[in-house]
């Protein structure tokens, strides 16, 4: 039996050779698209979970109220880690971490003859009992039991000794914040996977980051390390949140803090919070595509099930034979969903080729490195993909089919014939009802990122490029930054401590009072320490009062502050006023206009500009347009003879600007491709249906032609019924795809609104897509031969 319905499906696609084409492009290109995202949601889904301890692994978090706020963050303080180890017996082991990268210190490791310029971490020992990041070389019980321990990655050890063989024991120097440093590898791990939400080349000790560089990591009021803690599988988690909340209490009285835990596997997906609680994150991106995979999927399928019932008059006698002479519903049934299983199957074959051929493509615009293996789990999820596909494509043509009455089928009569046109019309305005909302939420997305590429930041970031100061460039760093000064084609140079441009907003402080401070209102300012020369060249505006200069002389004495610092403190008439910081008297010098240090996901914060022309981190300098590939030359020359053997490395800030927006940026590309896709399997649905609309009316036009019918008449009345229902998703799609934007911008502060105009341009695009797909079949049958179609059979 089953290899008589094999031969009958064979018959069917030569007898029917254009429907068989636009459901095999249809379907591989759906099941293809499917799977790519499926790829990339396992990706995404799977970060931080090859730990194997990954379960047990959490993440203190603090929360404060802040000017009637509740904010959460992650540093913490630099003790908390080996206390809650002490104290808690919940926690089997902590470690505090300090991450360098996060606070934008890319430092250069030096063996005397090799550099490698990397960013790192510092760790407490028992990390590697915590993470699982395989140690090729070294113990992970001994790894950082030395103060003046070093841990490489395999790549950094390769850079710097050739081996990570011959990395162990080697001293290897280094320098933050002015301290040359000399530390002994003592273990090298692998390169991490990129699933990793941690991602260092080295980690250094937590010793040594509290004795000797961070020595304020040993005071209580002070956070800046991340804590994580490897809880007892059996911990209650919420008793242990309430256990925890004021923890830090006996050791800092009066602080502002209460404690809770994250799971650390949680961190990629929900790192959004509102009112103090983990809502989202990118958990949003992952839903929102595994709708579209699934949607797309669908209207492949929807192809298959219009096209399998619009062909139904085709099959009447087969139906109605094989009915009179025994058969059963069930054996039809059977009949019709092995048809539409084989085509999935023949669907997916297709959809490997084009997966194969997609993926590096795919990997490009994600970012990621995921890998199309022929292994047994990768195909038996694209054959249960494909045969889930084909049981709902085949679904309701099957049981359609197989219900006819044999007597009717015999005469040629179909029953239910408009029950019939209603389903399948009802499936071409669900098709574009889909494709036109993610044609629209795509013009929203590319909207509101050009909206927040271009909406002035504050400041100047064009042509302004900052590097680290390392070495003898930190040691003399004015004279440095002078001698660049110097360079041709240098517009203004400057010293910065560390980047406007953090999310987590960097170095900040509570420690400020002024006339008329509210104590219950904890306030959180960015901390920004400056020279005479940084605004200028970041082309910060002063909105009243004086920037530090020169001819000031004693700035140490002055701070600035944003405008949105001085409407929280409720300061009228602010230059001049006498504040308190860390328990020094200054007086406030100017007011600087509101900028951005962050995306426009969030607020602008309170901001204060201290005066400190040494020991700064970052070196900035404004070039001319069209000069900068040749300056930026000149300044590496100049610091290699300052610093022989370092890496010299630079940013632009327009560049690091954007790249704030680079998920929302990857997902506008991926939607523009999944918009495509779903419009061309719909387009593809509406061809087939168009053609076979004119195959059944052949000879009705022929009739009208003769009777005197134009050809533009003919046209129109092929064409007017499809764009009649392209017109219905229209309507529909307008308001679901505004809902489901509104919902996607609320996570901007700043952002555009939803335009009628975007939704007018996307029904516009529709239209004509489906008058183009319609109107060259409509216009070739409306000039052939009327003598041809009444001659046919």
């Amino acid at each position: 039996m089953f290899t008589h319905i094999l031969k009958l499906t064979y018959r069917n696609i030569l007898r029917h050779r254009s429907s068989f084409f636009i459901n095999l492009v249809g379907l591989s290109t759906g099941l293809a698209c499917s799977f790519l995202i499926y790829l990339w949601i396992n990706d995404e889904v799977g970060f931080d979970k090859f730990h194997e301890n990954s379960a047990q692994i959490y993440q203190i978090m603090e929360s404060s109220e802040e000017n009637d706020q509740i904010r959460v963050q992650e540093s913490t303080q630099g003790l908390l880690a080996q206390t809650m180890a002490k104290e808690l017996p919940e926690v089997e082991k902590a470690v505090n971490i300090m991450n360098l990268s996060k606070q934008g210190y890319k430092i250069t490791l030096e063996n005397d003859l090799k550099t490698s310029n990397s960013y790192g971490i510092f760790a407490e020992n028992g990390f590697f009992d915590i993470f699982t990041f395989p140690l090729i070389e070294g113990t992970k019980n001994d790894a950082l039991n030395e103060k003046e321990a070093i841990v490489l990655s395999e790549k950094v050890a390769i850079e710097l000794f050739g081996s990570p063989e011959a990395a162990i024991g080697k001293p290897v120097k280094w320098a933050l914040f002015g301290q040359n440093q000399t530390s002994r590898c003592t273990g090298v791990f692998e390169d991490l996977p990129q699933n990793s939400t941690l991602q260092f080349d080295y980690v250094l000790t937590g010793q040594k980051l509290l004795e000797d560089i961070w020595t304020n990591g040993q005071k209580w009021w002070n956070q800046g390390t991340n804590t994580y803690l490897l809880l007892n599988p059996k911990t209650d988690i919420a008793a242990f949140n309430k256990k925890i909340e004021r923890f830090v209490d006996k050791y800092d009285e009066g602080n502002i803090f209460s404690l809770s835990v994250r799971p650390y596997s949680s961190v990629h997906l929900y790192d959004h919070y509102e009112e103090g609680k983990q809502e989202g994150g990118g958990i949003e991106y992952v839903k929102m595509f595994s709708i579209i995979a699934i949607l797309v999927l669908v209207i492949a399928g929807v192809n298959f099930m219009n096209l399998s019932t619009a062909r139904a008059s085709r099959r009447l006698k087969e139906i109605g034979i094989k009915k009179a002479i025994g058969s059963t519903r069930k054996s039809l049934i059977f009949q019709f969903l092995v048809e539409s299983i084989t085509m999935s199957v023949l669907s997916c074959l297709l959809a490997i080729l084009l997966i194969a051929l997609a993926i590096p493509q795919f990997n490009f615009i994600t970012g990621k490195e995921l890998a199309f293996d022929f292994n047994s789990n990768t195909l038996l999820t694209l054959l249960g993909l494909s045969v889930m596909t084909g049981l709902f494509s085949g679904s309701y043509p099957a049981f359609y089919l197989s219900g006819f009455d044999p007597v009717a089928t015999l005469k040629g009569r179909l029953k239910g014939k408009l029950g019939e046109l209603f389903v399948r019309k009802g499936l071409v305005i669900f098709q574009f009802t889909i494709s036109l909302v993610l044609i629209i939420s795509v013009f929203i997305i590319r909207r509101q990122i050009h909206y927040a590429e271009s909406k002035p930041s504050g400041y100047n970031k064009e042509n302004v490029a900052y590097f680290n100061l390392d070495g003898r460039v930190f040691e003399k760093q004015e004279t440095f930054i002078k001698d660049v000064g110097q360079i041709p084609g240098v517009k203004s140079t400057g010293l910065l401590s560390e980047t406007l441009l953090s999310e987590s907003g960097g170095s900040s402080t509570y420690g400020i009072g002024w006339p008329g401070d509210d104590p219950e209102k904890n306030i959180d300012f960015i901390v920004r320490s400056v020279n005479e020369g940084a605004l200028k060249t970041l082309g910060i505006e002063m909105e009243e009062g004086k920037a530090f200069s020169k001819e000031l002389g004693a700035n140490e004495n002055y701070l600035l502050f944003n405008e949105t610092a001085i409407k929280t403190m409720g300061l009228k008439n602010p230059v001049g006023t006498k504040v308190v910081i860390w328990g020094e008297e200054k007086s406030i010098l100017g007011v600087v206009k509101d900028f951005h240090t962050a995306s426009l996901h969030k607020e602008i914060k309170p901001l204060v500009f201290r005066y400190s022309p040494n020991a700064m981190e970052l070196g900035l300098v404004k070039i001319e347009s069209g000069k900068e590939q040749a300056v930026l030359g000149e300044i590496e020359s100049l610091y290699k003879s300052y610093n022989p053997g370092f890496v010299f490395t630079f940013n632009f800030f327009d560049e690091a600007y954007k790249a704030q927006y680079l998920t929302e940026v990857r997902v506008a590309k991926l939607s523009s491709y999944f918009a495509g896709l779903a419009i061309l399997i719909s387009c593809l649905g509406l061809l087939g249906l168009a053609a076979f609309n004119t195959e059944i009316r052949a000879k009705e036009i022929g009739v009208r032609k003769v009777l005197g019918a134009s050809s533009l008449g003919i046209m129109r009345l092929l064409t007017f019924d499809f764009l009649k229902l392209v017109l219905i998703s229209v309507f529909i799609s307008v308001p679901i795809s505004a809902y489901f934007m509104d919902g996607w911008l609320s996570q901007f502060v700043y952002k555009i609104g939803l335009e009628w105009w975007v939704f007018a341009l996307a029904g516009c695009m529709a239209l004509c897509i489906a008058m183009l797909t319609v109107g060259f079949l409509s216009f070739k049958t409306s000039i052939m031969n009327p003598v041809k179609s009444l001659k046919s059979e």
